[in-house]
């Protein structure tokens, strides 16, 4: 079963679809997941060459989207903020 959710993380927009039935309700490193991958995808950039663009290794990129590790909540927020003067609001 699909659900999605609004949020936005520093004047990013974001739509996060996600399978409810993967997500129990005490796996924020899940939720955080999904919230990397929207920002990534708001760029339209693949996971090599956002990785690339912000200067952080590719596996720790892939690694924070598989919910693997957990990203400080702070880089979250940093990492929107720079998709969103960088790249949104020029593409604009």
């Amino acid at each position: 079963m699909k659900n999605d959710y609004s949020l936005n993380i520093e004047g990013l927009d974001l739509v996060i679809e996600y399978d409810k039935g993967s997500v129990k309700e005490n796996q924020a490193d899940r939720i955080q997941a999904y919230e990397i991958k929207a920002v990534r995808e708001k760029t339209g950039m693949n996971r090599k060459d956002f990785a690339e663009w912000l200067g952080i290794p590719y596996r720790t990129i892939s690694d924070w989207e598989h919910g693997e590790r957990k990203m400080p909540d702070y880089v979250l927020r940093l990492i929107a903020y720079k998709v969103r003067m960088e790249y949104v609001e020029k593409k604009g």
